[in-house]
């Protein structure tokens, strides 16, 4: 027991995720998709972006930039898989509407953009322009503090705190 109070200091791992985009902050749960709302893909917030640009949301890599253009994946420094999904029902337009500014395996920093995206174009086109910011490897995560909805300021309004196991 002593050697546990006085002998090597444990590190909390912990991680805080920022808006990756501005807009209205909305909860996984209400999300009008199951696959997200049911949380088969992982834990997280969504937004419903209010301009037209995608910036990192912590630093770390650039792990996928999908085929299609409508979402990117990064792992953080610490270990963290994140989702951007930009839009619902948006592979559906085979990239169109989606400038991506980043390479797979590209390093970054928080608030590096990541991709330049036609709100307009996705209105019209996709079932909605609502992002899903989800942790994919949320069994390395012991704990997650979502901020409640709210609007919210890409690069700067903390949207996810983890805690990793």
């Amino acid at each position: 027991m002593l050697k546990s109070l006085f002998g090597k200091k444990q590190r909390v791992e912990e991680e805080k995720i920022v808006a990756p985009l501005s807009g209205k902050l909305v909860r996984l749960e209400d999300v009008p998709d199951p696959v997200f709302s049911q949380k088969l893909m992982g834990d997280g917030m969504a937004i419903e972006p209010s301009e037209n640009l995608v910036i990192a949301p912590f630093a770390g890599q650039v792990i996928q930039v999908f085929h299609t253009k409508h979402a990117i994946g990064l792992r953080s420094r610490l270990g963290i898989e994140l989702l951007i999904h930009i839009g619902l029902e948006t592979v559906n337009l085979n990239g169109e509407g989606f400038t991506p500014l980043v390479k797979e395996g590209q390093k970054v920093k928080v608030g590096d953009p990541l991709m330049e995206i036609d709100l307009t174009l996705i209105r019209d086109r996709a079932a909605s322009t609502i992002t899903p910011i989800v942790i994919t490897n949320s069994d390395s995560i012991a704990y997650i503090k979502k901020s409640e909805p709210d609007i919210v300021k890409k690069g700067e309004s903390p949207i996810i705190e983890v805690k990793l196991k």
